[in-house]
């Protein structure tokens, strides 16, 4: 039997509450996550693209266009292309490149 005088500090519902409190914090945090990233939101209506890791063997690419999103992974394989060799640059001591083209003879 439940006294007027008893404390509600001892109440274990309380501490159900606090629980749900905490859970409700975290759902909100992770709603901002899940509406600040680009891959995620579902109304965004940006084209996006991610690289992971550019330049190295294990590169990766995210396309977002509407609502498809494709995924590319890189091989590690040097591409080849048909072409032929334009000139030689350099990069000067102040920063600034020095295009040479290559004589045709």
């Amino acid at each position: 039997m439940k006294l007027l005088h008893e404390p509600e500090s001892d109440d274990p519902i309380l501490s159900v509450v606090n629980i749900i409190d905490i859970f409700l914090v975290i759902i909100a945090a992770l709603l901002i996550t899940v509406a600040q990233n680009p891959l995620l939101n579902a109304f965004s209506k940006q084209d996006v693209t991610i690289i992971t890791d550019p330049g190295k063997s294990n590169m990766e690419m995210m396309i977002k266009k509407g609502k498809t999103i494709e995924h590319y992974k890189s091989s590690g394989a040097i591409g080849q292309g048909e072409g032929a060799k334009a000139g030689t640059a350099y990069r000067m001591k102040d920063g600034s490149i020095v295009y040479i083209p290559e004589d045709k003879q």
